[in-house]
C-alpha cells in the first residue's frame, strides 16, 4: 500500500534499501531540479564533504548512497537517489533527501512530488510513500524534503519540506559541507571544474645578459645562435687550424704541383718561449 504523506509525518521503513524520487513538470521558465543525499553523524553534520551526493559527487566512497541519471517518465521529469540503509555504517544517523532548483526557485517549480522505492521490489511496483512538496514562501532554492533517520535498530522516514533562499551553498553549509570561495561568493559548489580560484603570479623571463652584465644586443635576421658547452657560451668560429706541427714549426703550405717553397725558419709566436 502507498502512504501519502504530509509535512511532518513518517512511516516505518521495512525495507534493505530505498529509491526516492524527485519528480516534477518540466515546462518553458520551469528551473530545472536537482535530487542530493546527504549523509549525517548524530550530530547532524556530515563526516567528511564525501557524505554529500549529487550530480558532481554521485556515488559516495562506500558504494552505499548513489544519484541516478535523471529520466523523462508520461509524469514529468525526475531526478533520483538510492540509499542502501541495512549496509550503512552505525556512525550514520540520519540520511538527508534535499533538492537545489538551478536558475529560479521552488515557487516555479510545478508538481513536485517525492516518491519512496523499495529498491528491492520488481520493477513497476508501486511506491512506498509520496509526498506532494510545497515550499513555504516559493522563494526557496533548495529543500530538504525528507529524511531517512534510524529508530533503534530499523529506520524511517519523515516528510518535511523545508526550504533555504540560499541554494545548494546553504544547504551544503547547513550541514557542514566545507564550501570554498567561488561558492561563498555566489557560485554553485557543484558546478564547473575544481580548479584553483587564484592562479599563480606569472614569472617575467629573465632578461638576457653578457658574462659582463650587460644586456646583449637583438639577434640580427637569420642568425643561429651557438649552442653553450658545460654552460659557456661557444667562442666565434675560427677558420680551420693547419696541421699540428713537426718539432713545434708549421708545416709548409701545400703549392700547386711542381712548385717548391724556400727552406723557412723558426718563427715567432706571442707568448711563446
Amino acid at each position: 500500500m502507498t502512504h501519502a504523506m504530509v509535512k511532518g509525518s513518517n512511516i516505518p521503513l521495512d525495507v534493505l534499501g530505498i529509491r526516492a524520487v524527485l519528480r516534477w513538470s518540466p515546462r518553458v521558465g520551469v528551473p530545472d531540479v536537482d535530487a542530493s543525499a546527504l549523509l549525517l553523524g548524530a550530530d547532524g553534520r556530515v563526516r567528511s564533504d564525501a557524505d554529500f551526493v549529487f550530480y558532481n559527487e554521485p556515488r559516495h566512497p562506500s558504494g552505499l548512497a548513489r544519484h541516478l541519471p535523471k529520466k523523462r517518465v508520461p509524469e514529468g521529469l525526475t531526478d533520483t537517489v538510492e540509499v542502501d540503509l541495512a549496509s550503512l555504517d552505525a556512525s550514520v544517523a540520519r540520511v538527508v533527501i534535499a533538492a537545489s532548483a538551478d536558475g529560479g526557485s521552488f515557487g516555479q517549480v510545478p508538481d513536485l512530488h517525492v516518491l519512496l522505492f523499495d529498491t528491492g521490489a520488481a520493477v513497476g511496483s508501486a511506491p512506498l510513500a509520496t509526498f506532494d512538496v510545497t515550499p513555504d514562501t516559493g522563494d526557496e532554492t533548495a529543500l530538504i524534503c525528507g529524511e531517512l533517520y534510524r529508530r533503534g535498530t530499523a529506520w524511517k522516514f519523515r516528510a518535511l519540506g523545508q526550504g533555504y533562499a540560499t541554494g545548494l551553498v546553504g544547504l551544503a553549509t547547513e550541514f557542514g559541507i566545507a564550501v570554498d570561495d567561488e561558492a561563498e561568493s555566489g557560485e554553485d559548489p557543484a558546478a564547473g571544474s575544481r580548479e584553483p580560484a587564484h592562479a599563480p603570479p606569472a614569472v617575467p623571463e629573465p632578461e638576457a645578459t653578457s658574462a659582463y652584465g650587460y644586456p646583449l644586443p637583438e639577434p640580427a635576421p637569420g642568425h643561429v645562435p651557438a649552442q653553450p658547452a658545460y654552460g659557456y657560451p661557444q667562442p666565434p668560429q675560427q677558420r680551420p687550424q693547419q696541421a699540428a706541427p713537426a718539432y713545434g714549426y708549421p708545416q709548409p703550405v701545400a703549392g700547386p704541383p711542381g712548385f717548391v717553397l724556400p727552406p723557412q725558419g723558426p718563427q715567432f709566436q706571442p707568448g711563446r718561449r
